[in-house]
């Protein structure tokens, strides 16, 4: 099993603080079982933040240079249409 990275540690962290405070002060849970529930709930969402943010990083890498080679292409498209009007307008003079 891969060690989790910093960045899954720092969201994981984040959400499990933030998602507890929300859950505390939207519910106003008073000590005992409210308590318990609120942050059993948030440990298990900062899990999931935790756990789904590799995948998520893999889908945004692969995506990455798939979107860079089609800019590419239609950057030499649009530079190969200038060069043929500047081609053209040079035969016109």
């Amino acid at each position: 099993m891969p060690r989790p990275t910093a960045a899954q540690f720092l969201y994981g962290s984040a959400t499990v603080v933030f998602s507890a405070l929300a859950m505390l002060l939207l519910f106003r849970t008073e000590p005992g079982v409210g308590l318990a529930v609120v942050c059993t709930a948030s440990l298990v969402l900062g899990l999931l933040v935790a756990m789904v943010l590799p995948a998520r990083a893999r889908t945004v890498r692969r995506a990455a240079p798939a979107a860079r080679a089609h800019r590419t292409i239609e950057d030499v498209e649009i530079a190969t249409a200038r060069q043929e009007r500047v081609g053209e307008h040079s035969l016109h003079r």
